[in-house]
């Protein structure tokens, strides 16, 4: 009796790709991680290139981001009948297809006009998991919405305002979102050269701050300080420049309500400079963090840890899950790699706690050696950006399927049938 062809993702996608190679058609998007970014870098404007591409400082962190998975090597294993493989992975008591969620990356409507729903649209296709950004272009419930049920997170940046962190906490919960993810390590923008060169904020601009304009406490909070400016007999002393005006433009477009209005009113201008205001809160703490039982029901996860000790802090506190990362080499210029830092985390929540792994994923081999080092799913950052600026929703829908399908490929080829059941004993370091 002749043995079943393999199939899974992997093979399904090689073949659609070199079915369609027959036919003289080649990829919209890059399938190497290489060619996706350079490919996706040319096509950005240069404010949007320096957003996305660039990071901290020397960008020494986003290299370490990639030296720390590199070190790591997978040994395969032959002939153990991995020929239909479980890429399946338990999260939070939940079953997902696979081992990938979408990270939230603000400003997003840099790369593509439709941006949030672009993405939120290629993560129902593919069944991926999308955390909603803070700095969001699209209101999160628009956002939830186009998931069509596909589960989605949604991250928080803690604000000054404490009303308006518990508002966007209701929100979240409103979309039904499955969990928040509070990001602390971005209390303060980092040193960031290529957006400094061109003196380019996109927040600033009124770009990445729809979850803001759309939400009542803050808005509340922009018509305080307008009435307390006229009290004050205070008048907005604006130098008037070409840039200014583009400026003004930018962020008429993409406040509530018609643009012509918009440009005649003051509340526009005073909603960006009460964001730049309220946007996050340098002196957060622990303190703060524990009080989250209290204000939302919702699994609450924090992204952001480096160091053995913050995870046992979070733990400490009962929260769900340890969100490892640097943010993608954007805050802190020479900051320890990733993976690096997961090896030693990992051992430390021994399952007390969801592990998992943000900055610096790029391919399906580095979903393998993340699992492999004890995360529980990664999340995919920048590469689904750079479909996104390629190809819209498709762009974003390939990449995931490409990382899917190599990943997949990768486990079986390394003689490994289930994602669930990596170990350490898959790798070796050099």
């Amino acid at each position: 009796m002749t043995d079943p062809v393999p199939t899974g993702p992997g093979r399904v996608r090689q073949n659609t790709v070199y079915r369609a190679g027959v036919l003289g058609r080649r990829p919209a998007v890059p399938t190497d991680p290489v060619g996706l970014e350079q490919a996706a870098a040319a096509r950005m404007s240069p404010r949007a290139r320096a957003y996305v591409v660039g990071g901290a400082g020397t960008g020494a962190t986003m290299d370490a981001n990639r030296q720390a998975l590199d070190r790591w090597k997978i040994v395969p294993r032959m002939l153990r009948g991995a020929g239909e493989r479980d890429l399946s992975v338990s999260l939070l008591g939940k079953r997902l297809p696979t081992p990938l969620l979408l990270a939230p990356v603000g400003a997003a409507e840099l790369v593509h006009p439709r941006a949030d729903l672009a993405i939120a649209e290629a993560a129902a296709e593919t069944g991926v998991p999308y955390i909603l950004s803070n700095q969001g272009s699209v209101p999160m419930e628009t956002t939830a919405a186009a998931m069509e049920g596909t589960p989605h997170w949604f991250q928080l940046y803690w604000s000054t305002d404490e009303d308006l962190v518990d508002s966007l906490l209701a929100r979240a919960e409103a979309t039904g979102a499955e969990a928040v993810v509070v990001t602390v390590d971005t209390t303060m923008l980092g040193w960031r050269p290529q957006d400094l060169n061109l003196g380019s904020l996109p927040f600033a601009r009124g770009e990445g701050i729809a979850q803001y304009t759309s939400d009542r406490r803050f808005t509340a909070l922009v018509r305080e300080r307008l009435a307390a400016a006229k009290a004050a007999g205070i008048r907005p002393d604006v130098e008037v420049t070409l840039g200014a005006i583009r400026t003004l433009i930018s962020i008429s477009r993409r406040y509530p309500g018609r643009v012509w209005q918009n440009l005649r009113s003051p509340e526009p201008r005073a909603a960006v400079e009460t964001f730049l205001d309220v946007y996050s809160r340098p002196t957060l703490s622990w303190d703060d963090l524990a009080t989250l039982r209290e204000r939302t029901r919702l699994p609450v996860l924090v992204k952001g840890i480096m160091h053995p000790d913050d995870a046992r802090r979070a733990l400490d506190l009962g929260l769900d899950g340890i969100v490892v990362s640097n943010h993608g080499g954007r805050q802190v210029d020479g900051a320890l790699g990733a993976a690096d830092a997961l090896a030693t985390i990992a051992p430390v929540v021994d399952g007390k706690a969801a592990v998992i792994l943000d900055s610096g994923i790029r391919s399906g081999s580095d979903v393998f050696k993340s699992l492999a080092l004890g995360a529980d799913a990664v999340t995919i950052g920048r590469p689904h950006l750079y479909g996104l600026a390629l190809a819209g929703r498709a762009g974003v829908a390939q990449v995931l399927a490409d990382i899917i399908a190599e990943f997949d490929l990768t486990l079986g080829l390394a003689g490994a049938a289930a994602a669930q059941d990596l170990g350490a004993e898959a790798l070796t370091r050099i």
